[in-house]
């Protein structure tokens, strides 16, 4: 705890002299190596303390500044050590202010009355008449966020979640607002009832007002030129720049904002990017995209979502105003002037291409397209599997996670393939065998939930998805085996014998937590019981689940052997273990092959055009391989290969282990 003494008769003098003047000079206290020299034109009012003023600070173009107080007025307010203060238009209010701090060129820093900046704030999330508001907070994970908007069903939860949200909230309530260490706050206006965390940058900004700007070292946040933010928090390593505006909206964590977007009662999680476009009560789960000026989402829940150029959505239908709501599920996108009309349910890593207006629910048929003909929405169950897009995407999201901050408040899994994802393909596969059984074998087209499902495509999604499912169950049955020596049959089945019961049934994708919903159902009925009564609890339970993911995923993959291979796994030899290898290496192999295939559309003479603008054929060729590469030594095209290559090698070395024990 800092000492502070109060100033001499001499420093009193002195700092007079220097154009100071106080309300009361027996309210100012100093640190004990306090020295009058760079403290000129400041006015004091009510309790002060101040810091010492020793060093200089470097400012871009290479211009040095001595830390002191210029031109301010400070009302209640505390400077760490080496800070510089200067040209504050109105005055500074209410706040401790760390040390090696900046501020300059402000109009107004204030708290007013006791805040919880930002914390409890209700974003209207899906529903802009309300009924799924979302308590904002410091601590608040898109996992949290979930249960709270969707979760209605339980009301007793719901109040529970409140109940710990504002306890939250009122705990860090507080009449003194703070801004940290090593901050910079340039040439703003005003900011009022703000907390302010470690190495923030503010540079430009319009106002700020009633919110929590999380910075830290370890992951810094940069406030831009003309934002503005009403009842906002702003999580570690975000950046918001270039007009945008923000009311009610709570910003994760590597979260880029910029270009004139606009956002109200929305919420945007780790790694979520918006330039340029609107979004009104949305969901944006982990990695929703969107860069485009005519994009507008709207009353719609996403994740690994990337949004076309003119996007947009409707949630009213003219009749009882906007109450209806959509979801995307993970890892869908929509193309260039794509349009759906809520209600509807876009399944898991789907394409949505054309206006959609007859509320499809897809969510049991994922990796598809859905594409418009004439006012009609058209199905290909599975065919995104073979997309190199879906393959070069899942490649990426693990790359683009910026978060640098250790404290990571999202738990994301990246996998493609999971029993989230395989359970619906089986579910799939049963809706288009009796798509085919009900409406007979030689149909040349089908009808399931509004759309429209041509022959040729029901019998491709169902091989697409059955090749998935083996390489799914082959991948996990691989992992289970990997690296030991068996010498019997019955070791291989002590092997495979799941280590705990949890993972059977249903499977959940919680806004980028992928996690059995037993457990989920564990985790909410310790909420409404009282046993979960802190966020950190309830951050704890989702860092369990994701912790053990692969333990509870095996355990789902050893129960489907089953019922897809037809073995008992309880009886299973080392012979059938080969069989299902042979089985996944052929997948495997089959879907690289058809990526690898759909890849080379992208080298095609077509793909050419626009290229050698003014040459011959030679000319256009030499000049798409200088900007794009040539074919067969692109890095994700060697990489598809490279991976039938080592899949194939890391099947024949279980098989061979395997033989060994068959004998």
């Amino acid at each position: 705890m800092k000492e502070y003494r109060k100033l001499t008769e001499d420093e009193r003098l002195r700092l007079m002299a220097q154009s100071c003047q106080a309300e009361n000079w027996d309210a100012v206290w100093v640190d004990k190596r306090f020295a009058c020299d760079y403290v000129q034109h400041t006015r004091f009012s009510g309790e002060v303390r101040l810091g010492v003023f020793e060093a200089d600070f470097t400012l871009p173009g290479g211009v040095r500044k001595h830390a002191g107080l210029h031109h301010v007025l400070l009302h209640n307010v505390t400077v760490g050590d080496n800070c510089l203060i200067e040209n504050i238009q109105n005055y500074i209010a209410n706040y401790e202010i760390g040390d090696d701090t900046l501020i300059e060129n402000v109009d107004s820093i204030l708290v007013e009355g006791v805040s919880t900046f930002g914390n409890g704030v209700e974003v209207a999330v899906l529903n802009e008449t309300g009924g799924r508001e979302v308590l904002i907070n410091d601590k608040l994970s898109a996992h949290q966020a979930y249960i709270l908007a969707l979760y209605r069903h339980r009301p007793e939860l719901i109040s529970r979640m409140k109940e710990i949200a504002d306890f939250y909230s009122n705990k860090h309530a507080s009449s003194v607002g703070t801004i940290g260490h090593h901050v910079m706050i340039l040439n703003s206006g005003t900011l009022r009832n703000v907390r302010i965390g470690d190495c923030c940058h503010i540079s430009g900004a319009c106002r700020l007002s009633n919110g929590s700007i999380n910075s830290n070292e370890a992951a810094p946040v940069e406030i831009g030129h003309g934002v503005i933010c009403d009842d906002f928090v702003i999580s570690s390593g975000s950046t918001v720049d270039d007009g945008t505006m923000l009311t009610r909206c709570f910003v994760g964590q590597a979260c880029k904002l910029g270009h004139n977007y606009s956002a109200s009662d929305s919420l945007f999680f780790s790694n979520c990017q918006g330039e340029n476009g609107e979004a009104c009560a949305i969901f944006a789960g982990p990695f929703t995209v969107t860069h485009h000026k005519s994009t507008l989402l709207i009353a719609g829940m996403f994740s690994f979502m990337n949004a076309g150029s003119g996007s947009n959505q409707s949630n009213h239908m003219y009749k009882l105003g906007p109450i209806h709501q959509g979801t995307l599920e993970r890892g869908a996108k929509t193309t260039s002037d794509s349009y759906i009309l809520w209600p509807a349910r876009v399944g898991a890593f789907s394409l949505v291409m054309g206006r959609h207006v007859n509320h499809a629910d897809t969510t049991n048929l994922p990796f598809s397209y859905l594409i418009e003909d004439r006012n009609t929405t058209y199905l290909v169950p599975g065919v995104n599997l073979r997309s190199v897009g879906t393959i070069r995407d899942a490649q990426k999201w693990p790359k683009r996670d910026k978060r640098t901050d250790p404290n990571r408040l999202d738990y994301i899994n990246y996998n493609l393939l999971s029993p989230y994802t395989i359970q619906k393909m089986f579910a799939g596969c049963r809706i288009l065998k009796d798509l085919k059984r009900v409406s007979g074998e030689t149909s040349e087209i089908y009808s399931y939930q509004s759309a429209k499902i041509r022959s040729s495509a029901l019998n491709k999604g169902l091989r697409f998805y059955e090749i998935a499912i083996h390489k799914f169950l082959g991948n996990s049955l691989i992992k289970r085996l990997e690296g030991i020596h068996f010498h019997s049959d019955e070791e291989i089945r002590r092997r495979l014998r799941p280590d705990t019961q949890i993972g059977l049934g249903e499977w959940v994708d919680i806004s980028g937590l992928i996690a059995p919903k037993s457990e989920i159902d564990r985790l909410i009925d310790g909420i409404e019981t009282g046993a979960i009564n802190q966020l950190k609890g309830i951050n704890a339970a989702f860092a369990e689940m994701h912790a053990n993911y692969y333990t509870y995923e095996w355990t789902w993959a050893y129960s489907k052997i089953r019922e897809f291979y037809g073995f008992d796994p309880e009886t299973m030899t080392a012979r059938d273990v080969i069989t299902i290898v042979q089985a996944w290496q052929k997948a495997v192999v089959n879907l690289d092959r058809q990526v690898y295939e759909d890849a080379k559309k992208e080298f095609s003479l077509s793909s050419m055009t626009g290229f050698g603008a003014d040459g011959s054929h030679d000319d256009m060729r030499l000049d798409f391989e200088q900007v794009r590469g040539d074919f067969e030594s692109s890095p994700f095209v060697t990489a598809v290969l490279k991976h039938v290559d080592v899949k194939t090698a890391l099947g024949n070395e279980l098989i061979e282990r395997m033989e060994q024990v068959a004998g």
